[in-house]
């Protein structure tokens, strides 16, 4: 598991799944173009839903939450890496969200 940055995050948007672990009540306020949200609770009873083919990249709110599912993720056999900042430095940066 690595720590990336945004804008690694961004630049593999296409080839990644983006797995927001946040709860839907902090979804509200938007999440990366595309991602999809499992949050950190359901995530081991919610893995048939990615595909162990294709990396993940998880994201919180600021990083604890995501840095411990791509750990969860890894003994799961996903290759998986985790957003530094979490969704405040995404949309500190100006980045893109979308709603829910």
């Amino acid at each position: 598991m690595s720590e990336i940055t945004t804008r690694e995050t961004d630049e593999r948007r296409g080839s990644a799944t983006i797995v927001d672990v946040r709860e839907p009540g902090e979804t509200a306020a938007g999440m990366i173009p595309g991602a999809v949200n499992i949050p950190l609770g359901q995530l081991k009873s919610r893995l048939a839903e990615l595909d162990t083919g294709r990396p993940v990249i998880t994201v919180c709110a600021a990083g604890a939450r995501s840095a411990r599912a791509a750990g969860d993720l890894l003994v799961a056999g996903y290759c998986a890496d985790t957003m530094a900042g979490g969704m405040t430095a995404w949309t500190a940066e100006g980045r893109p969200v979308q709603s829910p």
